[in-house]
């Protein structure tokens, strides 16, 4: 930009919105419906000198924008909106507080806390309906003009079907931050993901998709700030276009662009944990950062005759307006924009059933699901949701509309509770291995529709599952009172971590069968980051704030004896799963439909070969149990498996049931010899040891030989 500035900015339009750079100048374009001003603020390059205030000149339906010669990338920016000061009524327009611009694509500088950050004065007695008239800019990261170029060559997305597909759920910092290999001052970045050490850990255990938690810019919340704790996990959204500024290694966003890239020609898809439910501003006794100030009452949802407080179905203190069709053209413009200028390929929507709210219930038919599912790209990428919120009837696993896949965590619980020996689960945890039917098996989804998962970053690690009973939460700072009390976890004799031989071999083998379990249900198999080798929070459950080891990735354990034999029995794991159809399914399939002579698709059986009645289904202390599925493969070949099943404590024989017509049982995994990895035949019976499970596979040989 030439100096001086001028008097005034040209019209320009209103669309698109945000800073558009034409190579000429700058187009400025925000939504507020309620405004009667809107300043554009420019800063210098670092950010601290306000150099000139214009205001937008034109205002078309809405959009209030205007035009900037000769300015282009790289320029600094905020906004200052004028309107009424009225609570009571829902608006909070400030002039004196600088806002961002909900389109940012890059900020520059920290958010430095100080109480001329809310738009009212603090410690009043009127508390949020007193103005304040400090000026907050100085205290105010600001936005800065970009042009999206980057070289994508030949990269082209992974497109792996989601029956193939293996979702390993990871923290941008945390998976790298304590792997040597890559540099020092590389290390918790996004740059990297790109590191070929990391990429190759990934293409190792089978991994087809990495998913990231929050990587849009977020807020360091001040109730952490005074504790000298940070948000971790970054579910306090601050901007929903730009990347969290915490993550370069570089100043340049093209950073995220090259791991996407690198990711991609790995076979490895991205896909992204976004927070579209609630924003980092908090209820109303929260900060004036961006849409609070530029038009409260449009993108939040305010209690209907009290639009002083907010309705809250998030627990965070705000939930996002998305019945307005500014405010969804907001979100769907965000997820467009990742979708095309980073190339990523899918997102998991945080607390979910908040995005489907129209009015105060949800419906799989809102406006939300209506514009992704009919949208020419969005439709094609992998949708995600996280199937509750706190608001009413807030859990609403299996009721999404198809198209979108969901976190299933009846799977997680009813699995955990099997395995560490809770009796009457049985028939739970044959839905389960059946890809939850019961739950998504309507609307035409298919079972890929359950995302199976055993841990995720909310609660125990999968090795603190088999560790401790209770949690230890005492860093988080809340006298042990925050986080879940119902782990479904057992430590099998001692809390924590222990040199005890049999509970050592005990816990392995549990997470070994819990891993099998996962990897042999229809659905899609998620994996925390760490649980391919025994990472540990040391129990805590709540670790959102734990910016430190407790959270980071612990890979001295990964190149530990067990951490190397974890390794590789996850990586068989996921070569069996691709190698088998029958472990993975396309389609939800009639149990009783013959695919070869004599031969379900699905058949259930008990430890001595008889079919599974009702007897014996309604048998409480059943632990023992055997699937068998047939599937013809694309190659018009009959694939056939049965899993074996031993939630006993002590080891008992099975019966196998029948391989088929000139078939005969090979052993292809047994989570209680996890270093035998070769196949070998089995006779008529089989010894499955506590706690185990073995999947065998019917190979050509003769009836007469089983």
């Amino acid at each position: 930009m030439t100096a001086p500035f001028p008097d005034r900015l040209a019209p320009g339009q209103p669309y698109p919105l945000g800073a558009s750079a034409d190579g000429l100048g700058v187009n400025f374009a925000v939504f507020s419906a309620h405004a009667t001003r809107v300043d554009l603020c420019i800063f210098d390059a670092s950010g601290r000198k306000e150099i000139a205030r214009l205001p937008l000149p034109e205002c078309t339906d809405e959009v209030w924008h205007g035009y900037l010669p000769d300015a282009g990338a790289g320029l600094v920016y905020g906004y200052r909106v004028h309107g009424p000061y009225d609570p009571k009524r829902g608006h909070r327009f400030n002039p004196h507080k600088l806002v961002l611009d909900p389109y940012a694509k890059q900020l520059t500088g920290p958010l430095r806390w100080s109480d001329a950050l809310f738009g009212y004065r603090m410690n009043h007695p009127r508390e949020d309906l007193a103005m304040d008239r400090r000026d907050s800019a100085p205290a105010m990261p600001k936005a800065i003009v970009v042009e999206d170029a980057f070289n994508w060559g030949g990269s082209t997305r992974p497109r792996t079907p989601w029956e193939s597909t293996f979702i390993y759920e990871a923290h941008v910092k945390g998976a790298t931050m304590r792997r040597e290999e890559i540099r020092p001052d590389l290390r918790g970045s996004f740059a990297a993901l790109s590191n070929r050490h990391f990429i190759d850990h990934l293409v190792k255990i089978g991994v087809t998709a990495i998913e990231l938690l929050p990587v849009h810019a977020f807020l360091q919340d001040r109730f952490l700030v005074e504790r000298d704790l940070r948000n971790y996990w970054g579910y306090s959204t601050l901007s929903f276009f730009a990347p969290e500024p915490g993550y370069f290694s570089s100043n340049t966003i093209n950073e995220l662009r090259a791991a996407v890239r690198r990711l991609h020609a790995a076979g490895i898809e991205v896909i992204l944990d976004v927070v579209y439910n609630h924003t980092c501003e908090g209820n109303h006794m929260g900060p004036t950062l961006s849409w609070r100030g530029l038009d409260n009452a449009s993108y939040y949802r305010l209690v209907p005759g009290d639009e002083r407080h907010y309705m809250d179905f998030t627990g965070c203190g705000n939930s996002v307006n998305l019945t307005h069709p500014r405010v969804l053209q907001m979100v769907t413009d965000s997820l467009r924009y990742w979708a095309t200028a980073f190339q990523v390929d899918g997102f998991r929507f945080d607390l979910g059933v908040s995005l489907g709210r129209e009015h105060d219930n949800f419906d799989p038919n809102s406006g939300f699901f209506d514009v992704i599912r009919q949208d020419p790209l969005l439709s094609q990428l992998k949708m995600i949701s996280e199937p509750w919120d706190l608001g009413p009837d807030g859990y609403q696993v299996g009721n999404h509309p198809p198209g979108f896949a969901e976190w299933n965590d009846k799977f997680r619980d009813g699995v955990r509770k099997f395995w560490r020996g809770e009796e009457g689960h049985r028939g739970e945890l044959a839905a389960r291995l059946a890809g939850s039917g019961e739950v998504f098996n309507r609307r035409h989804r298919r079972p890929w529709s359950s995302v199976n998962f055993l841990a995720a970053h909310d609660g125990f690690t999968l090795q603190d599952v088999v560790s401790y009973n209770d949690k230890h939460n005492e860093a988080n700072r809340e006298e042990n009172r925050d986080g879940h009390s119902a782990n479904a976890s057992n430590n099998w004799g001692v809390e924590g971590e222990t040199d005890d031989a049999a509970i050592l071999e005990t816990r392995g083998r549990v997470k070994r069968s819990l891993l099998a379990t996962l990897f042999f249900s229809y659905g899609t198999p998620m994996l925390l980051a760490g649980d391919e080798f025994g990472n540990s929070q040391g129990g805590n459950n709540n670790a959102y704030c734990q910016d430190n080891e407790i959270s980071w990735l612990d890979w001295e354990a990964a190149a530990s004896d067990a951490g190397q034999e974890q390794q590789d029995f996850v990586a068989q794991l996921t070569r069996l799963r691709r190698e088998h159809p029958s472990l993975r399914a396309t389609r939800y399939e009639d149990p009783n439909r013959q695919v070869g002579e004599g031969m379900n698709a699905l058949a259930w059986f008990d430890f001595d070969a008889q079919p599974m009645d009702d007897a014996r289904w309604n048998d409480h202390q059943g632990r023992l149990l055997v699937l068998r599925r047939a599937v013809n493969s694309e190659e018009g070949v009959l694939d056939v498996t049965a899993v074996l099943i031993n939630g006993w404590h002590e080891a008992l024989d099975f019966t196998l049931p029948p391989p088929g017509v000139g078939q005969r049982w090979r052993i292809l995994l047994d989570t209680a010899q996890p270093r035998d990895l070769a196949a070998r035949d089995s006779g008529p019976t089989l010894s499955v040891q506590a706690r185990s499970v073995v999947l065998v596979h019917a190979v050509a040989g003769g009836a007469e030989e089983t």
